[in-house]
C-alpha cells in the first residue's frame, strides 16, 4: 500500500489538459495524450464527436517523450492512462507497444492497412510525413539549397550566420530520428552538422518553434521539419517555403495505439477506427495537411500519390520492431556524441 502511495506521489506534475465537451448528454470520457497541436487535433475530434455525441473528449498535449513517460508511469502503478495515444516519436511507440503497454485492437480497416503501416494490430501508422527544409523566401532570391551539399555550400556564406535551425535532438524524439535516418542515408552527415555549428545552429524542441523563427525572417532555414506542420503555415503565409530535398527525403508517420491500461479501451479503440476511416484519413490530408496512408483516399496530400511522384527520393519508416535500435542507449549515447563532436568542430 505504501510503496503505491510513493510511486503515486513520485509521478510528474502535467499541463492542464484540455476538454471537448460531449455536443450532447455526456455518458463517456475518452482520454487522448498526443504530439499533435491542440488547433490541429481539435478538427478530429469535432468530426469524432458529431458520430459520438454523447463523447466528451480530454486532449492532452504532450511531447512525445513526456508521453511514453507517462503511459509507463501510469501503467506500472496500477493507474488507468490514456485511452488513446497518438505520437509522431515512431520508435517510442513502438517500444510501448513492444514492450507490453499497448493491446491488440479490432479495427475492421486493419485488414486493408499497408503492411508496412500496421505492428501486430497494436501500432498503426496514421500519416506519411516528410522531413522538409522550410525557407524564408525573401533570403533566397535565386531559390533556397536543393540537396545536402548545396546547403553546406549555402552555410558558408555570412548571410548563413546564425540563420539555421532544427531540432534539438536530445529532447525531440521525432528530430532524433530524422538525424539517426539521415546518418543512414547520408555519408556526410557529420560534415553537414558541422557546418551548421559553424553557421550558429539554433536549436528547438518543437517544429512551432522552428517555422514561427523562419516565417518573421529570424532563420533563413529550418532543417528536417515536419512537412505537416510546414505546408500548413506555408500555405498561410507568402513568405515561407517548403523544400523536400533532392538526395533524399527521410518519411515518417504519426504513430496511433490503445495503451493496455487504458480505462476505456473501447472508445479508444473508436477513435482509432475513425483516424483510419475515410472521414478521418480526409480530414487529416485536406485540412490538417497531415498526409493521408489509407488508400480508399485519393488526392495530391496522400503517401499513394507522393510515392508515385517522387518514387526513390522518399525514404519511409515501417511501424517495426527495427524502430528499436534507434532506443539502444548505447547507441544513442554514440549518435548524441557525434552530434555534439560535429557542432564543435
Amino acid at each position: 500500500m505504501w510503496r503505491m502511495l510513493l510511486v503515486l506521489l513520485a509521478l510528474p506534475a502535467w499541463a492542464e489538459p484540455t476538454r471537448f465537451a460531449a455536443p450532447g448528454s455526456e455518458a463517456a470520457v475518452l482520454t487522448i495524450y498526443s504530439t499533435l497541436d491542440i488547433p490541429l487535433a481539435t478538427p478530429l475530434i469535432t468530426a469524432f464527436q458529431s458520430g459520438s455525441p454523447t463523447t466528451t473528449v480530454v486532449y492532452e498535449e504532450l511531447l512525445a517523450a513526456e508521453i511514453a513517460q507517462r503511459v509507463i508511469a501510469e501503467t506500472d502503478a496500477g493507474q488507468p492512462t490514456a485511452d488513446f495515444v497518438f505520437s509522431s516519436a515512431m520508435d517510442l511507440q513502438v517500444k510501448l507497444a513492444n514492450d507490453g503497454y499497448a493491446q491488440p485492437v479490432e479495427v475492421p480497416l486493419a485488414r486493408d492497412w499497408p503492411d508496412w503501416a500496421n505492428w501486430r494490430d497494436m501500432a498503426f501508422a496514421l500519416t506519411y510525413e516528410p522531413g522538409v527544409l522550410v525557407w524564408y523566401k525573401p533570403s533566397f532570391p535565386d531559390g533556397p539549397p536543393q540537396s545536402r551539399l548545396q546547403m553546406i555550400d549555402w552555410l558558408k556564406r555570412p548571410e548563413a550566420q546564425g540563420r539555421i535551425g532544427t531540432y534539438d535532438v536530445s529532447r525531440s524524439a521525432v528530430g532524433y530520428l530524422y538525424l539517426a535516418r539521415d546518418a543512414e542515408h547520408f555519408g556526410d552527415i557529420w560534415s553537414l552538422v558541422a557546418a551548421m555549428g559553424r553557421a550558429g545552429l539554433q536549436t528547438f524542441s518543437t517544429s512551432s518553434e522552428i517555422i514561427d523563427r523562419v516565417a518573421d525572417g529570424r532563420l533563413a532555414l529550418g532543417y528536417n521539419i515536419l512537412g505537416s506542420y510546414a505546408d500548413a503555415r506555408a500555405r498561410a503565409n507568402p513568405d515561407l517555403g517548403v523544400v523536400l530535398l533532392k538526395d533524399f527525403t527521410v518519411v515518417t508517420s504519426r504513430v496511433g495505439l490503445v495503451p493496455r491500461a487504458a480505462a476505456r479501451a473501447d472508445l479508444g479503440s473508436a477513435f482509432l477506427a475513425f483516424l483510419m476511416g475515410r472521414d478521418g484519413q480526409t480530414i487529416m490530408a485536406d485540412r490538417l495537411r497531415l498526409a493521408a496512408v489509407s488508400l480508399e483516399v485519393s488526392g495530391q496530400n496522400t503517401a499513394r500519390a507522393m510515392e508515385a511522384a517522387l518514387g526513390d527520393q522518399l525514404r519511409p519508416v515501417p511501424v517495426s520492431p527495427g524502430l528499436l535500435a534507434y532506443l539502444d542507449q548505447s547507441k544513442r549515447a554514440r549518435l548524441l556524441a557525434l552530434w555534439q563532436k560535429a557542432l564543435s568542430r
